[in-house]
């Protein structure tokens, strides 16, 4: 059986003022085209299948578009929820989807049996058991506790989550051996998840998702199943080194630290013998976008060298940071300057101060729109002139107050 691992598409992104819907468009007419020539006999989205929980109108189109498009090409869909998702949103049509052979997971479910999955081939024989398990919020399951510290609470939610883990495999195992005995070979056991994985590299745009909760998830959590789909961390990525515990990343650079990445799927073989093989399917670039750091003089040189990926239709966009020059307050019209003429769009002028300013002031440049309040609290506390021990300390104490405050609007 061949299996399509994607994730992390966040249909709807606003990306400092523009709008990502060209580059679905395009990945999306490029991914049908891909699952008809790899013959793929399933497709997996493991989470953030929008950017928010009360998407666009236009994301909501690509999103069905995508579904109807797939359904003609004979292949199966399976969509799990990711912590950017609604689960109200996903679960009002999921009912409807499945007329048109997609079956989505918004949330973890009242009945862990409706997470366990049968997949198909193209020739609808049973192909692999799923377990199909989206991004886990603390009050699915596990309840609060008084007087727990943010380590108890950690320790608690990670024991919670391997546990569901356990109870949805333990279920697929049952229903492999139900139709094992039918056909005569065992199936393959695949799980997903979305979620942060002890070693995984993330990127700016990932934000953390349990705060003071959960910080990574161990690897040896995971049930033995013989590929794990993972979706949340951007950056495509083997977990731990391990062939059958993957990251695909998402479809486009979601923020300028990606923009040098390079975008893959993922084509998942196995047989009755479990894992055969895993093949990186790279992703053309649909939107250029580079980020350029030097001195205006310096910048002279590489935003011409960085134009010559774009043309007049299609503009790089440009993050531009400025080191040395950064006490000149026309900074913002003598990068226009170096731009004229060339096909460049700057969307973000960062100026690179030395390690003496104060932290908040280093990023001046950026947006409260840009900073989450982890980073706005991290800068803050950066800036302050305290005795090495007590910065710990007070980050601890904040990731205890935010839990406690998630947990009381839940």
């Amino acid at each position: 059986m061949r299996i399509l691992h994607t994730s992390d598409w966040h249909l709807g992104q606003h990306f400092i003022g523009k709008t990502r819907q060209f580059e679905h468009q395009a990945f999306m007419a490029w991914l049908i085209d891909q699952i008809a020539a790899q013959q793929i006999d399933a497709v997996i989205i493991a989470g953030d299948i929008f950017d928010t929980g009360s998407p666009p109108s236009y994301a909501r189109e690509l999103y069905n578009g995508f579904v109807v498009a797939l359904r003609d090409s004979g292949a199966e869909l399976v969509i799990l929820g990711g912590n950017h998702d609604s689960v109200a949103t996903l679960g009002e049509s999921k009912t409807l989807l499945a007329h048109l052979n997609t079956r989505v997971i918004p949330g973890v479910c009242e009945n862990a049996a409706d997470q366990v999955l049968v997949l198909h081939k193209r020739d609808g024989s049973a192909g692999a058991v799923l377990c199909g398990i989206p991004f886990i919020r603390a009050r699915d399951v596990m309840q609060s506790q008084a007087g727990q510290s943010a380590e108890d609470k950690q320790r608690t939610l990670q024991s919670a989550i391997a546990a569901h883990y356990q109870t949805i495999y333990a279920l697929a195992e049952a229903k492999r051996d139900e139709l094992g005995d039918k056909r005569g070979g065992a199936l393959p056991i695949i799980a997903t998840g979305h979620l942060t994985t002890v070693g995984a590299s993330a990127s700016e745009s990932v934000r953390e998702i349990y705060v003071g909760a959960l910080e990574a998830f161990p690897t040896n959590a995971f049930p033995p199943a013989a590929y794990i789909a993972l979706g949340h961390i951007h950056k495509p990525q083997k977990v731990g080194g391990l062939e059958h515990l993957r990251y695909c990343g998402s479809p486009i650079p979601l923020s300028f630290d990606e923009a040098r990445q390079t975008k893959e799927v993922l084509l998942v073989d196995l047989d009755h013998t479990g894992l055969r093989s895993v093949t990186p399917l790279p992703i053309p670039r649909f939107q250029p976008m580079i980020s350029v750091r030097g001195t205006l003089a310096e910048l002279q040189v590489v935003i011409a060298d960085a134009a010559q990926s774009g043309c007049a239709e299609l503009p790089v966009w440009l993050e531009v940071v400025v080191s040395a020059d950064d006490y000149l307050s026309d900074l913002a019209t003598r990068i226009q300057a170096i731009c004229e003429g060339l096909p460049v769009e700057v969307l973000r002028i960062k100026r690179e101060r030395g390690n003496a300013q104060p932290g908040l002031q280093r990023m001046a440049s950026e947006t409260l729109a840009e900073l989450s309040p982890d980073d706005v609290f991290a800068q803050r506390l950066a800036s302050e002139d305290l005795a090495d021990e007590l910065k710990p300390q007070l980050a601890q104490r904040y990731r205890q107050i935010v839990s406690s405050l998630q947990e009381a609007d839940a």
